[in-house]
């Protein structure tokens, strides 16, 4: 495709970036997967890989009656054509995530189940730790946290059964939720507080940070989604799956990256 995936050092204090753009969400993917047809695939993964996208993120949706094989060719695909790229696979049908961590190629970085809660979703932990994963864990029980009370309660839940089950605290990454700004503007502040108290006991920490900016006009959404990204990750935010190729986006997780993490200064650095 013309297009390397450059690798990824998880050891590293660099922002991870989940690229959102396979989603079945989209009728041109959904398309393409019901045909097996690769060619849009490709070229949504092209052009995120080529915009800096640490992970890309899979998004079969419930693939109730193919979601294994679905999965499989998802994963084959999208490594052979860009060099082992370390996916996220996004899934409610368990077992399309089994399949596809199966086929999975771990040389640049462990596959991401996404995503377990605190309530019917908890067993996707244990799928997680079965697997040698990583697992994005939603401080949720089958419906928003109040408040960060609550999220906490469930962040803890989570973690205690991770590590119980042998998962490293690093390999559970929390996701408070981010929610939308035209509907619960008055939350946005409890976010930000939850993301800085997973950061205060050392937890790695994600979400879907375009959910915020849903809604609002297509022309405001790069400027509230720079805005929160910055104040995200100035309060500990580690990753977020994002739409990488928004150029003010990721323009501005690298200058906090520069800012936050001492990530030394290059024009490089910053070319996308």
């Amino acid at each position: 495709m013309g297009v390397k995936y450059k690798g990824y050092n998880p050891e590293s204090k660099t922002f991870v970036t989940i690229g959102e753009r396979i989603h079945c969400i989209s009728p041109v993917i959904r398309k393409a997967m019901d045909e097996r047809d690769p060619a849009p695939i490709l070229k949504r993964a092209a052009e995120q890989i080529a915009a800096g996208a640490t992970y890309l993120d899979v998004n079969i949706g419930p693939a109730e009656k193919d979601g294994p094989e679905r999965m499989m060719w998802a994963v084959k695909l999208l490594q052979e054509n860009f060099d082992n790229v370390p996916l996220a696979l996004d899934t409610a049908n368990k077992k399309a995530i089994e399949a596809g961590i199966k086929v999975y190629n771990r040389t640049n970085g462990k596959p991401i189940v996404n995503s377990a809660d605190a309530g019917s979703r908890i067993s996707y932990i244990d799928l997680a730790a079965a697997n040698d994963a990583i697992c994005i864990a939603l401080c949720s029980a089958d419906g928003i946290a109040k408040d960060n009370e609550e999220r906490m309660k469930h962040c803890h839940n989570m973690l205690e059964r991770g590590m119980s089950l042998g998962m490293d605290a690093t390999d559970l990454w929390f996701d408070p939720l981010f929610l939308v700004v035209k509907g619960m503007q008055d939350k946005q502040m409890d976010v930000l507080n939850a993301i800085k108290m997973f950061a205060d006991e050392g937890l790695k920490s994600t979400g879907g940070l375009s959910n915020n900016s849903n809604g609002a006009p297509k022309t405001l959404r790069p400027i509230m989604d720079s805005a929160l990204v910055a104040m995200a990750m100035m309060q500990g935010l580690t990753s977020a799956i994002v739409n990488p190729c928004d150029l003010r986006l990721m323009e501005t997780i690298k200058s906090c990256d520069i800012f936050k993490n001492h990530v030394l200064y290059s024009d490089s650095y910053l070319e996308l």
